[in-house]
């Protein structure tokens, strides 16, 4: 069955990927931010309630809190110290709409009806390796650092990589190529970007889940 597949590769490629080394300083920020504002708090601001706005980050903000209330030790919890510098891509809604209706054959038009049915269909631990490739740990890379680092591979929380190509920088458009060579690859959402900038935690907005193994 495929999702038993995914998730029998997602555990294998954690393991493997625990020796991959950090990110280098090349691709930190300038300037070292000193905020201790921490994306988790920025994630549940509005109530962290599923609504009709497709372009926000509701299923992503139920599915860090259900890892985090089945795994409370679970590396997602990063997302809560906002004293630990780390740069996360935010998928919204429809993104994961998509995703639900790749895994499952249907699409789900309510974002409670799409995050249940992800849930059933990739269980917790799935979807905590996805939330975790989504998170590069050790460094606070604003979106122009993000310009000026085409090629570079980042280090995951999850274990994998994520390459940063950037398609054009007059324009801003930057793609991160993941480990599915079958299925496109996300972009950074323009209007979306240096989300909690000043802090040491980051986000840009992402259209499209990033997928840390081949399905």
């Amino acid at each position: 069955m495929k999702i038993r597949r995914v998730a029998a590769s997602l555990a294998t490629a954690a393991v493997l990927g625990a020796g991959l080394l950090a990110p280098t300083t090349a691709t930190a920020a300038e300037a070292e931010p000193t905020g201790n504002r921490s994306l988790a708090a920025v994630l549940t601001a509005d109530g962290n309630q599923f609504d009709r706005n497709p372009f926000d980050y509701d299923i992503l903000t139920e599915a860090v809190l259900a890892v985090l209330e089945a795994k409370p030790d679970s590396a997602v919890s990063v997302l809560t110290d906002g004293d630990t510098a780390l740069t996360a891509f935010l998928p919204n809604d429809v993104s994961f709409k998509l995703l639900a209706k790749d895994l499952t054959g249907k699409y789900y038009f309510s974002e409670k009806k799409a995050f249940n049915a992800l849930v059933e269909a990739a269980g917790v631990d799935t979807i905590e390796q996805v939330l975790l490739y989504h998170v590069v740990p050790g460094a606070t890379i604003d979106s122009r650092t993000a310009l000026n680092s085409d090629g570079a591979a980042l280090a995951t929380a999850q274990g994998g990589e994520i390459t940063v190509d950037v398609l054009s920088k007059r324009f801003g458009l930057v793609k991160l190529r993941d480990l599915d060579s079958n299925d496109s690859d996300p972009i950074l959402a323009p209007g979306k970007l240096d989300i909690n900038k000043g802090n040491k935690q980051i986000a840009h907005g992402i259209f499209l889940v990033l997928r840390p193994i081949d399905v």
